[in-house]
């Protein structure tokens, strides 16, 4: 590339990007943060419906595979 194809780019890149300003949060959102965490409704029994679903296919598979019951444990 030649200089002045580089001065170009240089030219429209700081036309495209506008620099940051005031970057700094206007208000601390850690209390925000912990209103939403309490409005969420808890599952069945504190336990989501996607662990119990994994529970079950866990157990569908100590069932109909024993053999895989090594290995299970090997990865806990």
């Amino acid at each position: 590339m030649s200089e002045e194809e580089i001065n170009k780019m240089k030219e429209l890149l700081e036309q495209a990007v506008v620099p940051a300003q005031d970057i700094e949060l206007r208000r601390d959102l850690w209390p925000q943060m912990l209103r939403k965490l309490d409005e969420q409704p808890l599952p069945v029994n504190g336990v989501p419906w996607f662990d119990w679903a994994l529970a079950a296919i866990l157990g569908a598979v100590v069932i109909f595979f024993p053999g895989s019951i090594p290995a299970l444990l090997y990865h806990l």
